[in-house]
């Protein structure tokens, strides 16, 4: 005990808020800042403790929020800098903390240094992108993940040049090794720092660093884009800076989104003596139920338990003595949790949605919920193409149209892949359109919401699954075992049953998990459950268990302390 590095943003639970899909109180179907505001009593009596909040500055909503036009600006459609002064005061009154969205690898096509940097190749912002002439032929082959024709160059007639976007066309990446990029980056940082906002997320942060000869991809990446993107010749450079120069003066937390990161690699962004990253988002659980060769397909057999335990295992390795992890299952670029790794069908929905909660708030590693977990909410399903709203799957449509691939296998394929499934309103009610808007909402709500998913009902039961969230983030809380201690895994083999323990110094405890549509004995020789008292069950039937031997309910999860 006496050797842990404690740290708020390690205790901490965060709730992740998409503010487009949470509550609207202008009534033009967006949510906005003083919906947020309206609900920091419900976020508080939740029991987690700081809100990662996605873009809310101005932007022309190419990407939801993530193509900035002005990083010091409130977008419109969510308020004004008042509402969000008037939100962050709220929250300190809870003490709740607020982590922002950074947003740096590229801006929007509309903010003013890319139209300066557009009108001519010696502008003062010109070196602010990166560009390539024309004249010298056409670029090196860079991926794109939103452009029609996966291309990551884009032609500009304007001064017969081509410019790199990773992303959307309207994404132009910025080029941090301009010294004056990353200073604008830095002195923005500060700006939302000295209002007093606790932290930042930073978007596909891996990403900055680029050789700017703009070589051939090597031969060794073989079309796959991400770790090359990844691995940048200045990237630590870069985060040792940013974190010399601005993140160590504040008492603050930052996550990075780590795409191509690998276990190999983590320390280096994380060990506490290289000054870079707090922690970051791996993303091998989220490529679990992938397409090996295509990101957004889904796997045509069903992934395997040992394989979820495995990564999960390597990554708590990583961690054990030095560096933080996370621990996170959905947010806004995935599939909703329950229908990914849980089973939303009507008789194992509860239970499967209690068990991952359990699963996050028992494991080493600060835990991330996104809105709408904490009542179960499900993959949205859309039938209809004009139902979906994201980039990412109406851009994919149109190569996929180019290429003549079946569209009808798309359309199954997104119904649990698309990013629009964790986009759905908030399910706050029965009343229309859940509680979230009196108008037509940006998105239409998940239909579910009638069937008990949603806040209000939840809300009178006292074994709902938001009620069960309440009462595990209060047992993780108070056991600073489930926070810090080791983490061992037991029955790895077994295919229906996760279970590990936590240990630090004499606490100790027993995590078991069903995955299965089944019971499930599982038997561990050396622990006698007679002699262990029971934290928690998300599933009060009686459970059959002799010393060694015991009986998981389907979907059941069990926290024991052990003597």
């Amino acid at each position: 005990m006496a050797q842990l590095k404690r740290r708020w943003w390690k205790e901490g639970v965060v709730y992740q808020i998409y503010p487009r899909s949470f509550q609207d109180t202008s009534g033009n179907g967006i949510g906005d800042l003083k919906g947020i505001t309206e609900r920091l009593d419900y976020i508080k009596s939740l029991g987690v403790d700081i809100i990662w909040l996605c873009p809310v500055y101005e932007s022309p909503n190419d990407d939801n929020g993530y193509d900035i036009s002005d990083y010091r600006k409130i977008m419109a459609e969510f308020g004004t800098m008042d509402d969000f002064d008037d939100l962050l005061a709220q929250m300190k009154v809870r003490g709740l903390k607020l982590v922002m969205d950074l947003v740096a690898n590229h801006t929007s096509d509309e903010h003013f240094w890319f139209q300066e940097s557009r009108k001519s190749r010696d502008n003062k912002y010109r070196d602010y992108y990166h560009w390539w002439p024309a004249e010298k032929g056409i670029p090196p082959k860079r991926w794109s993940y939103f452009d029609v024709d996966a291309n990551a160059w884009k032609y500009d007639e304007q001064t017969d040049s081509y410019y790199l976007h990773y992303f959307s066309v309207k994404q132009p990446d910025l080029k941090w090794e301009n010294r004056a990029v990353r200073k604008e980056v830095y002195d923005m940082l500060r700006f939302w720092f000295d209002k007093g906002v606790d932290g930042f997320r930073m978007d596909v942060i891996p990403f900055i660093s680029k050789d700017t000869t703009y070589p051939e991809l090597p031969k060794e990446f073989k079309g796959d884009f991400i770790p090359f993107y990844s691995n940048g010749p200045r990237l630590h450079e870069f985060l040792n800076e940013m974190n010399n120069e601005v993140l160590s003066k504040y008492d603050i937390m930052t996550v990075g989104e780590a795409l191509g990161v690998t276990i190999d690699q983590a320390l280096n962004f994380v060990d506490e003596d290289r000054k870079e990253l707090n922690m970051f988002f791996h993303f091998d659980l989220m490529s679990l139920d992938r397409d090996g060769n295509e990101a957004f397909w889904m796997r045509s057999d069903r992934w395997k338990l040992t394989e979820f335990k495995e990564i999960h295992s390597k990554w708590d390795a990583v961690f054990s003595e030095k560096g933080w992890g996370t621990m996170y299952l959905n947010n806004h670029d995935f599939p909703r949790a329950v229908s990914r790794w849980g089973n939303d069908s009507k008789e194992h929905w509860r239970n499967s949605a209690t068990m991952l909660q359990t699963f996050l708030l028992t494991m080493r590693g600060t835990p991330f919920f996104y809105f709408g977990e904490e009542i179960g909410m499900t993959n949205a399903n859309f039938e209809r193409l004009d139902d979906y709203k994201d980039i990412n799957t109406l851009n994919r449509y149109k190569l996929l149209q180019q290429q003549n691939i079946d569209l009808e296998d798309f359309i199954e394929n997104e119904k649990k892949a698309s990013r629009d499934n964790a986009r759905t309103p908030m399910q706050w009610s029965l009343d229309t359109h859940a509680g979230f808007t009196n108008n037509t909402p940006w998105i239409k709500v998940n239909s579910n919401y009638k069937t008990g998913i949603n806040v209000e009902e939840q809300e009178k039961q006292s074994d709902s699954v938001l009620n069960y969230f309440r009462k595990m983030v209060k047992i993780r809380k108070s056991h600073l075992g489930l926070i810090y201690g080791g983490y061992q895994l037991v029955l790895p083999e077994n295919e229906q049953v996760y279970a590990y323990t936590r240990s630090l110094d004499t606490e100790r405890y027993l995590i078991l998990l069903s995955f299965s549509e089944e019971s499930t004995q599982v038997a561990i020789d050396d622990i006698e459950f007679s002699k262990a008292d029971l934290l928690i069950s998300n599933d009060e039937c009686q459970t059959e268990k002799t010393n060694h031997q015991f009986t998981l309910k389907p979907y059941q999860a069990v926290v024991y302390q052990l003597h």
